[in-house]
């Protein structure tokens, strides 16, 4: 197949073969989607002070997330001006003497970028001109968004979402309790197309589906939908649902989506015996028994309870292999061992991405078939199917 062709894909269906085995479309996928988009990288709370970084990956970009003096938060290219090696080696931690070196030949950079030292340079050399190369970067309530493109999306409706849902669960005040990581080894499509169906929980995730009415059909939800929402409300916990996903975004606009949605009779959280986890947080004084799900751009999901959060990120590394990391949020001041056990914190969603990593990988050893054909989407299935619509448009 050319590098430029691209297999006729059929409305209402999964996508034929290629799209999740074919390297070259993989390339494209990075070109015209998933480096033009904003992704989360993280949460300000694993950058504390003066210094701290992590890196963040997709494809193979990498970027310098980290804190300068003045507390501002950069996003940097991990790509050395001078002749183009990693700067940072190491995943995260705190730079020494106030900066980064490259390894291979000792330029020095500043927090900022700026380079600050160069041996043996001729004349006309300017140092002001080798500075790292700087990605845009976006604070939303405690979330690190950055982006590859030179100018993505603007976030102004992802902004006004996220301080409504993020905000009222005080995720600006949270920290990170534990992170995993998972490598799927299957096209990051399949992996972003489970993730956005439900259609698969019952049968696959039995503990969830045990707890959230998102399991279920809409027609079987909608009565117990209605009572949570009577009961948010009188708890003085108002968030409104958003459908700006994928081509429903505004021109010019970045997808987001947030969705509320109830917990089953029982459930105060998503937690083995229904009981708290950890501290409330936000502007949660009683738990309301819901939860509330939202999506910014193709890669990074989110899901909140009244007592913890959970980050989503997707990373494509190649056209067989996506890394799913996973953030367990808790509020700033709950202490592990005195405010909440981790082992019980991590319990629901540790079961559940070890489920979906082994679906995902099933579905790639099936999609790698010969005789492989697409299947129509179910009902439950609306937003994998409008994530493949907006991901064709994407394509051209």
């Amino acid at each position: 197949m050319s590098p430029t062709a691209t297999p006729g894909a059929k409305p209402g269906h999964a996508l034929p073969r290629a799209y999740y085995t074919d390297a070259a479309l993989f390339d494209r996928d990075l070109e015209q989607m998933l480096l033009r988009h904003w992704f989360c990288a993280g949460h300000v709370s694993s950058i504390p002070g003066p210094g701290d970084y992590f890196l963040v990956d997709m494809g193979s970009e990498s970027a310098i997330v980290c804190r300068a003096a003045d507390g501002a938060i950069h996003a940097l290219l991990n790509v050395c001006r001078h002749r183009g090696s990693r700067v940072c080696v190491l995943r995260s931690g705190t730079a020494v003497g106030g900066g980064f070196t490259c390894p291979y030949h000792a330029w020095s950079y500043a927090l900022d970028g700026r380079l600050r030292a160069a041996r043996d340079m001729p004349a006309w050399f300017r140092r002001e001109n080798y500075a790292l190369k700087s990605l845009p970067v976006r604070i939303i309530e405690g979330l690190i968004f950055i982006s590859f493109a030179d100018q993505p999306p603007a976030l102004d409706d992802a902004v006004h979402a996220l301080t409504e849902a993020a905000g009222t669960h005080g995720w600006a005040q949270a920290t990170v309790a534990h992170r995993e990581s998972f490598e799927i080894r299957a096209n990051w499509k399949l992996a972003i197309e489970n993730y956005m169906e439900c259609y698969h929980c019952q049968p696959s995730h039995p503990e969830f589906a045990r707890r959230h009415v998102y399991a279920r059909p809409a027609a079987q939800a909608a009565e117990i939908e209605r009572a949570a929402q009577a009961r948010s409300h009188a708890l003085g916990i108002r968030i409104a649902d958003v459908d700006r996903y994928g081509l429903q975004a505004r021109p010019g606009q970045e997808s987001v989506a947030v969705y509320r949605s109830a917990l089953l009779e029982g459930h105060a959280t998503a937690s083995a015996d229904g009981a708290p986890l950890a501290p409330l947080m936000g502007r949660f004084a009683h738990s309301d028994g819901s939860s509330t799900y939202f999506d910014v751009g193709p890669v990074s999901d989110f899901l909140a309870y009244p007592d913890h959060g959970v980050i989503y990120r997707f990373i494509p590394r190649s056209v067989d292999r996506t890394q799913m990391e996973v953030l367990w949020l808790v509020r700033a001041d709950a202490e592990a061992g005195r405010d909440y056990d981790l082992s019980r914190l991590i319990w629901l969603w540790q079961v559940t991405s070890i489920e979906d990593k082994q679906i995902i990988e099933r579905n790639q050893e099936g999609v790698n078939s010969r005789y492989y054909e697409p299947g129509p989407y179910a009902l439950q299935e609306a937003y994998a199917s409008r994530f493949v619509e907006w991901y064709l448009a994407e394509l051209g």
